[in-house]
Parts: C-alpha cells; structure tokens; sequence
C-alpha cells in the first residue's frame, strides 16, 4: 500500500494532460514577451527530469533552458580525484565516498581503477554508513572522501559530530562540499564580461529545491535585487519544472524581478535551520574553490574548521596530495558544457570516443551530468 500510495503522489506531478495544459499556458505568456528568455537550470535533477519528459519540445521558441553546473560529481576537478586515488591507495587505509564518484577519471584513473589495483574503495548511501565500516576495521584509517552541495553537507556534518561525540579515531575526513549560490555569481558574470551575444545570456534561474530545503530560499535573495535575475526555486517533477517556468515567463511579461518558490511542499525563505547550525558548526568557506571547467570561485565551497584538524586528511596527508592544477582531455568540452556555454551533443566526442561505459569527461560519468542526460533522453527530443 505505501508503494502505491507513492507512486500516485509522484504521477500527479508527472501527468501528461497537465503538463500539456502548463506548456499552452506558457505559449500563450510568452506571445507577450518583447524578447526572448533563457533560463538556467542549476542542477542536474532538473536537466535530467527536462530531458526525460522532453520538456524543451514543449516550450515556445522564444522560452530556452541553459544547462547549468549543479552536479557534484562533475564540477570535481581531477587534481581532487587524484587526493582521492592517492589516499586509497596508502597502507592501511579505507576510502569511502558516495557512488558516482568511484566512475571519475582523474589524472590517474578513478577509483575504480585504484579499486581494481587492490585499493579499498567503498561507495555508500549514506555518510553515516562509514560509522559501521570503522567499527568493523578498528585498525585501519577510514577516510570520507565528502561531497555535494548543500543538501549533503549537514550529513557529512552529522557524522562528524558523532564521530567526535563517541570519540571515535579511526575515521578522517576529505571535505569537498560546495555551495550553489557563489557560482550562480560566477556564472553570471563569467558570460555578462566575455560573451556578445544576447543569446548566452542568464535571464532567470531555477534554483534546487533539496538545496533550498536546507538553506532557505534566503540565499537567492540578491539575484533579483543586486544582479537582476529573478529565480524561482522548483522541484524536480515534470509538472514543477513547468509551473517554474511559467511563473519566470510571468515575472518578465508583468515587469517583475523577484525570488518566488514554486516548491512549497518543503521549501521556506529560512530553511532547515538545525542543518545550518551543524554546518556552521564544523565548516567554514574555503577562500577558493575550483570548479571543474569553471576555474576557482571565491568562498564557494567549504572547509573543516581548523580546530578540528585531526580529522582533516587533506592536512594530515598533505605531503603526498598534489596541489597542482590538471587539465582536462583536450578533446573535451566538459568545461563549456558546465558553464551552459555548449551543449553536450556539440562535442565531438560526444556518444562516441565518450559514452557511459567509457566516460572521457565528468559530465558523462555521473548520473546526473548534462552529458549523461542526454545521452540516455536526447532522442526524445531530437
């Protein structure tokens, strides 16, 4: 009975008839539009549920998404990978991380190669599993490789705090978690300095709802005010992502620039503020973090606090991790394809040379890379 009362929650935002009613909506709002509107999506659930319900047949021709960086698998640079190849492969150690990762290629292989050469890698669901595979390996060193944006970060913070609460010390920590808000600046100012044409601009976002669930949609409020962008912050179903867009063409039709959240159902303008306490707690911002394909954002991603260094690999293992910066395969365009600068079938390695089962750049290794996406849906919309 719970199965099914689930699927029938999830049908009613996946329901052809109101789907088709939102794209007539949206059609007839954007007759009024004086020029036409592009759209970022900032997150990969978004790009996958667009491409899987072939969302961009159904928009007008002045309506346009622009794929943006929001998976957390692909924006890691290869220099990162390779800390997390390298601490695998060292005596005595356990590496653990969530499961796209294990599938990225760095500078020298992914995880999986490392596995394959004897390595302990673990991939699993959730931080807190790590507390099971420490405690059944009491005399080896466990180190979280952690990623994510905001809406994994409070359980990487969790784990922390239980580990130090029980004392625990065999368990470290590789913190690669990144914030959405500081490379929605980027983005907008990379594109308004370097490009000409109107039709790379970023008019509107779609913020992540399960990033807005733990921030609060309060970290977008300067787009509207200091940037001129307004966002709405949508879910990830079909009939979100529409609705979405109809309130953005709506904004530009009636002269608005505003934060508006369409995702209701659990987003508020404060957000999980317990969540936040723990973030606040054991991180801080890392002056620079780099994106892959983006380059360092400022204050973009995060960093254990320095009183808890014991537990920070990066710095116990600092001898050993390269700090220089690895540049990607020459032949991809992974790095447009993140900025919304290109789209992944422009690449011309693109579903041949570069597929799932053979992934030359990061965009096609995660499940929820733009790459991947289209991969698997784009002949819904060809």
């Amino acid at each position: 009975m719970e199965a099914l009362k689930l699927k029938d929650l999830y049908d009613g935002f996946r329901d052809p008839k109101v789907i088709k009613g939102l794209s007539r909506l949206i059609a007839e709002e954007a007759k009024k539009l004086s020029k036409p509107i592009n759209i970022m999506e900032v997150c990969g659930g978004h790009t996958h549920s667009i491409m899987k319900y072939g969302l961009p047949q159904l928009m007008p021709d002045n309506i346009n998404f622009i794929h943006g960086p929001g998976c957390p698998v692909c924006i890691m640079p290869k220099e990162r990978i390779d800390h997390a190849y390298i601490l695998s492969q060292q005596e005595n150690v356990i590496l653990v991380t969530l499961g796209d990762m294990i599938k990225v290629p760095g500078s020298k292989g992914s995880l999986q190669d490392a596995r394959a050469k004897g390595a302990d890698v673990r991939f699993v669901y959730s931080p807190l599993d790590t507390l099971k595979i420490a405690t059944e390996n009491p005399e080896k060193k466990v180190i979280f490789f952690a990623i994510g944006f905001e809406t994994t970060t409070p359980m990487t913070a969790a784990l922390i705090d239980v580990v130090r609460k029980r004392k625990i010390t065999n368990i470290l920590f590789h913190i690669n978690h990144v914030t959405v808000p500081e490379v929605m600046v980027e983005l907008i100012d990379s594109r308004d300095e370097h490009v000409d044409s109107y039709n790379n601009r970023i008019d509107a976002f779609l913020g992540p709802s399960h990033v807005s669930v733990i921030t609060g949609s309060k970290i977008y409020d300067k787009f509207p005010k200091a940037y001129a962008r307004p966002v709405v912050v949508a879910g990830f179903e079909p009939v979100d992502v529409m609705e979405a867009v109809l309130m953005v063409v709506r904004q530009f039709v009636e002269g608005r620039c505003e934060l508006e959240i369409e995702y209701k159902r659990s987003v508020t303008q404060e957000g999980n503020l317990k969540a936040q306490e723990l973030i606040e707690k054991y991180f801080e911002k890392a002056d620079l973090f780099k994106w892959r394909g983006l380059g360092n954002v400022p204050e973009s991603g995060y960093k254990l606090r320095t009183e808890y260094a014991e537990l920070d690999a990066e710095k116990i293992y600092k001898e050993i991790l390269p700090t220089e910066e690895i540049e990607d395969h020459k032949l991809c365009i992974c790095g447009d394809i993140l900025r919304g600068m290109a789209s992944p079938p422009e690449c011309t390695i693109f579903g041949t040379a570069c597929k799932p089962s053979s992934p030359l750049g990061s965009c096609m290794v995660s499940s929820e890379g733009s790459c991947a996406a289209y991969y698997k849906y784009g002949n819904l919309i060809s």
